[in-house]
């Protein structure tokens, strides 16, 4: 039998489980950059709201049920009758448009500072990738209380497939499981609401933080600490992860239940925006409301849809929306990666685009008028001519940067 490592328990699960050499890897030992801002809290912000959404929605399943007669009823009853109830669901209700409040910003550090140039590349694929089966997730979720804007919006979504050539109107039966949308669909979006997306999601999650912790964390000024070591082995410009920023982490979590909990409990469905009216009433194929709206955070990608008048171009212009995300890394050629080092004309190009998406998600929710298709028109130019500017900007040498200093700053 062999000796453990040390004495007590944990020796005798780190003879069979590398518990302690895994904390030490990730956290207890891992050096990040000293000088993370603001910026760097909605990580962790994001991996908090996760672990919120799995354990509320785990409880809302043990009362809720998936079915066409009983769904919109489940829901009355969990929010009137269950002990606590109304709590959980709105628990789950706030925490689906904060967790992607904290992504937004989370990407657009990254944005920001470079986070996705070599080698970081796969870390950013695996964001995307968690950003697009979040939304896979938020659209199936929206579903399962069974409400107005909830079997509307889902009409609209997936007749979406339907614009497709060719192969369109089979692949929105076989998304619906059904000629309509029915109890069919209600069943199938909620097994993958509960299971199969979340796996992914935590898969996905997991494979992030791996490849972050391989390359190493960026940083406000885009250095590799890695490339200044100690004798020690250690980066000069790098602190451990625990306990530093774990604890001032913890700042930014008490910061952040404070505004998610004047949200919960005052204004639960935040003016309409996190629960539309309709969604109050039953679902009911014969009566369609007079809007039919995505919820706020889809709101910029249907702005897009609308803004073409082509219903299979405007499909293909969401699409590429989310897709030119994906091959940002290559589009990029910038010599430096924070904004603190870039050019003038990198900084306006990047506030006008988060200005236009801004501007997209609060037409996405509005009627569709000859002005607004306009605005969004508007904006949609505004978004695709960003990743082509930026292309252009760097591919030709058009940039002029600053000097990136040697070690990091701390502005």
């Amino acid at each position: 039998m062999s000796e453990t490592k040390s004495g007590g328990l944990m020796g005798w699960i780190d003879d069979r489980f590398p518990a302690t050499k895994m904390w030490n890897e990730h956290v207890g030992q891992y050096y990040a950059p000293k000088n993370f801002n603001f910026w760097y809290y909605f990580g962790s912000l994001a991996l908090l709201v996760l672990v919120i959404q799995i354990l509320s929605g785990i409880w809302l399943t043990m009362n809720y049920k998936p079915s066409g007669a009983e769904a919109f009823e489940s829901v009355e009853y969990i929010m009137r009758d269950v002990q606590w109830g109304w709590l959980i669901r709105y628990i789950h209700t706030t925490g689906a448009s904060a967790f992607f409040v904290v992504v937004y910003l989370h990407m657009f550090r990254a944005l920001l500072y470079g986070s996705y140039q070599k080698p970081r590349e796969l870390l950013w694929i695996f964001g995307c990738l968690i950003y697009v089966a979040l939304m896979a997730e938020a659209f199936m979720g929206y579903m399962l209380p069974w409400g107005q804007m909830s079997y509307w919006g889902a009409q609209v979504i997936i007749n979406l497939f339907g614009a497709i050539p060719v192969i369109g109107p089979d692949l929105a039966q076989w998304v619906r499981g059904d000629f309509v949308i029915s109890e069919i669909t209600l069943n199938r979006f909620f097994a993958l609401h509960v299971v199969g997306v979340p796996l992914a999601i935590i898969f996905l999650v997991v494979a992030h933080i791996l490849a972050l912790h391989e390359v190493g964390s960026n940083n406000p000024d885009g250095i590799d600490i890695k490339k200044n070591k100690d004798e020690n082995g250690h980066p000069k410009d790098g602190i451990t992860f625990h306990p530093y920023y774990s604890v001032k982490d913890l700042v930014g979590v008490a910061v952040f239940l404070i505004f998610f909990s004047i949200v919960l409990f005052f204004m639960p469905d935040f003016f309409g925006l996190f629960i539309e009216p309709p969604n109050f009433e039953p679902a009911n194929p014969q009566v369609t409301p007079d809007h039919i709206a995505p919820v706020w955070y889809f709101a910029p990608y249907y702005a897009i849809l609308r803004a073409i008048p082509d219903s299979f171009g405007g499909v293909v212009a969401m699409g590429a929306a989310i897709a030119i995300l994906f091959v940002l890394p290559w589009l990029d050629r910038g010599k430096v990666r924070s904004i603190r080092y870039r050019g003038l004309s990198f900084k306006i190009a990047l506030m006008i685009f988060a200005a236009g998406f801004v501007l997209l998600g609060y037409l996405g929710t509005q009627p569709a008028t000859e002005l607004n298709t306009l605005w969004s028109r508007v904006g949609t130019v505004i978004y695709f001519g960003y990743f082509i500017f930026l292309f252009v900007y760097t591919a030709f040498g058009m940039e002029k940067t600053k000097p990136v200093p040697e070690r990091v700053t701390m502005k």
